[in-house]
């Protein structure tokens, strides 16, 4: 029996790394201090056994060698004129370099799963900066913490035990009872339960509420009507009282300020609430970030390309313009001829419409586990998994890279051998 102390969890962008991991006869048998859904995935389940292909979306898998898996994706890319390759959020940074070179080789659209999360606070961060700190810093400073359009409750389970909420820090050895809790959404979530305060605003307001706080701020709250937002008057000027009384404040938001109306504008207005607050006092925001490493790509996508995602490589260099080169963008258009899905699983979180132009085209997944995506695929290619079956590099939702542990023998090739192998073969077919 082999006990594995400060395990990383390959989960959510809490990326939690403080698991002990019980292994035996090279099976993880036992974790300790992971939520459910991280203990889920490094159990694991559902997964591929061998690599699948299929003639048609109509008929049944079979399976095949990797060899043949491998040079029939090659084969997809190769032949492909408009070629997208999107995913990449459950897997290591060592991926996303390998990725961005197969995506250069074949001129194809490289994208990740923040296209239909985050990628909104990337187009604000252009244009004001992002005013934010380590989980660290908030664990061991924040008195004041706002959770707006999000529910870690449910998406990040060890969020506010480990970081935000109850946990004592240096400067807060209190934890809970040296903290003020705000809750911002559409509806009483379950974190919303447990808040001090709950400011329940109406769906797509969220850019309003966010001005009303500006305004109240600045001095001018005399121009501020009785209500916005469906949110009183009154209540918005205790808010303001209370978010200036902080000594450090930290807000984290997530999807449901990302993903409404105005969009980005709702970010890059918060951004500047933030940027106002820190003229009264200390003030940090941060995206709840959801698969562990989707931030990684960010980084790695911005120092191959110079840009962080919705990346087009078909005029032999990146080019990059949201709302056209997003995947949904080129799905939605019928743009796109064939698909590669990595650690990411679009037929599950894609709009129907995309879905269906996928379930026409050519796919090939790459993934250890079985899941939606599988269901529209023509070539299933099955990998280890990262950060249990292979270490490398991760980002936490706040920036911080971290290693992540390898905790088991793989038994089927890592992502990094397949995506190697795919780019030669594509090289081999161009004559290279």
């Amino acid at each position: 029996m082999t006990i594995i102390t400060d395990a990383l969890c390959p989960f959510c962008g809490c990326v939690c790394d403080d698991l002990t991991i019980i292994v035996e006869n090279n099976k993880i048998t036992d974790i300790k201090n992971a939520c459910k859904l991280g203990a889920s995935k490094i159990m694991g389940h559902h997964r591929i056994k061998a690599p699948m292909m299929r003639a048609d979306k109509k008929s049944d898998f079979k399976e095949v060698s990797f060899d043949e898996a491998i040079n029939e994706a090659a084969q997809i890319l190769f032949k492909s004129k408009r070629p997208l390759m999107y995913g990449w959020a459950s897997a290591l940074c060592e991926v996303h370099k390998k990725g961005i070179l197969l995506a250069e080789e074949v001129g194809a659209i490289i994208d990740n799963t923040a296209t239909v999360c985050h990628a909104p606070s990337t187009l604000a961060v252009h244009e004001k900066g992002l005013p934010s700190a380590t989980l660290g810093q908030v664990k061991n400073r924040s008195d004041v913490t706002v959770f707006w359009g999000s529910n870690p409750v449910h998406a990040h389970p060890r969020h506010m035990g480990r970081y935000s909420v109850f946990a004592k820090g240096f400067f807060q050895e209190k934890g809970r009872k040296g903290r003020k809790v705000i809750v911002v959404d559409v509806r009483k979530t379950e974190t919303a339960a447990m808040a001090d305060e709950f400011v329940q605003l109406q769906q797509g307001s969220d850019y309003l509420v966010i001005s009303a706080l500006r305004a109240i701020l600045s001095g001018h709250a005399d121009v501020v009507p009785e209500s916005v937002g469906g949110v009183p008057k009154e209540q918005l000027v205790k808010l303001v009282d209370t978010l200036k009384a902080a000594k450090f404040g930290s807000i984290f938001f997530g999807m449901g300020l990302t993903q409404s109306i105005s969009r980005y504008k709702n970010i890059d207005n918060a951004i500047s609430l933030i940027t106002e607050l820190n003229a009264f006092t200390k003030y940090v925001i941060s995206p709840m970030r959801g698969h562990y490493n989707v931030t990684g790509f960010g980084q790695v996508c911005t120092w191959e390309t110079g840009f962080a995602t919705a990346v087009d490589f078909a005029r032999g260099a990146p080019y990059y313009n949201p709302g056209e080169t997003a995947a949904n963008d080129v799905l939605l258009r019928k743009e796109t001829d064939a698909a590669m899905i990595i650690a990411g699983d679009a037929g599950a979180h894609f709009p129907a419409d995309s879905v269906r132009h996928l379930a026409r085209i050519p796919v090939v997944q790459i993934d250890p586990y079985w899941n939606p995506t599988t269901e529209v695929s023509n070539v299933v290619i099955p990998v280890a998994i990262c950060g249990v079956e292979v270490e490398g590099t991760a980002y936490r939702m706040d920036g911080v890279s971290l290693r992540m542990r390898k905790m088991i023998e793989p038994t089927l090739p890592t992502d990094v051998e397949v995506l190697d192998r795919i780019t030669e073969r594509v090289r081999e077919l161009r004559g290279e």
